[in-house]
């Protein structure tokens, strides 16, 4: 296969998740219709995702990590997260209401954000540099939708898939200089969704959600790429994903950074519907 050829393939597949997205209908894996695809390929596929995006008027505003759990590496049978990107469209503010009616099989995850204040760049980037570097963090809510029909995924259709990433509703910003640092890897979770509750520690991210992070940089040095002042870096998650519904309620609650919400509305434009009523 000629290296214009396997271009023309990457912007193919990232078309079709393109329209996916758009239309809300789901595609055939890509693993399945493509079985000659490599990790690196998916990142290719993603990668031109991402400038369609950009080219559609998006900024981008940071980076995800995910498949962070021992479990999840074991299920793809890896041994490594994997990453996407985040742009201004994805981000939402506390306490949203969603219309389920906008995603294709939505799931949400409780999780941690960095915003750091200079560039982490290099493969020699360890937990404390990224503490370090760190300015904030915010407890966040990430929706996952994977546009690769009923979730049958394998490793290159999540990652080509922008990690099956959509939205991330952002609690308050708690600065986090030399003074007011919080141990990460002790803080508490409770991850409430309607009915269930989870429980969890900061260290169910690879002992400390700054090793996912420094993990991240150290992946996008392989890129030529780095992880810029500003930027919001999502860590990983640090409890089960849940299937949203209709109607769920869904709120993370850490025990030193806050808690972050959203709900999801009882049916299409019910979002709308319940604006208006409380108006």
């Amino acid at each position: 296969m000629t290296v214009s050829a396997t271009r023309s393939m990457y912007q193919e597949l990232a078309a079709q998740l393109w329209a996916s997205t758009q239309e809300r209908k789901p595609v055939e894996p890509l693993s399945a219709r493509h079985p000659e695809l490599t990790l690196a390929d998916a990142y290719e596929v993603q990668r031109e995702l991402r400038a369609m995006e950009v080219a559609d008027g998006a900024k981008l505003v940071g980076y995800k990590i995910g498949v962070t759990s021992e479990a999840m590496q074991k299920a793809f049978a890896i041994d490594h997260p994997d990453f996407g990107h985040l742009t201004d469209r994805m981000l939402l503010p506390d306490g949203a209401c969603l219309d389920a009616a906008r995603f294709i099989a939505p799931k949400v995850e409780a999780e941690i954000a960095f915003r750091v204040g200079e560039d982490l760049r290099g493969g020699s980037v360890t937990a404390a540099d990224v503490l370090d570097a760190t300015l904030a963090v915010r407890p966040v809510l990430e929706v996952l939708d994977s546009r690769i029909a009923d979730w049958r995924i394998k490793l290159v259709d999540t990652v080509a898939d922008n990690t099956s990433s959509a939205m991330v509703v952002v609690g308050p910003e708690v600065p986090f200089g030399p003074a007011e640092r919080v141990d990460l890897a002790a803080e508490h979770l409770i991850f409430q969704t309607g009915e269930r509750t989870q429980t969890a520690y900061g260290s169910a991210v690879m002992g400390h959600p700054a090793e996912s992070v420094a993990f991240l940089v150290r992946i996008l040095d392989t890129f030529g790429e780095g992880i810029g002042a500003g930027d919001l870096v999502l860590a990983g998650s640090w409890a089960e994903a849940v299937d949203l519904v209709p109607g769920l309620a869904v709120e993370a609650s850490f025990a030193a950074l806050g808690s972050v919400s959203l709900t999801v509305g009882e049916s299409a434009g019910g979002c709308a519907e319940a604006e208006a009523a409380g108006a």
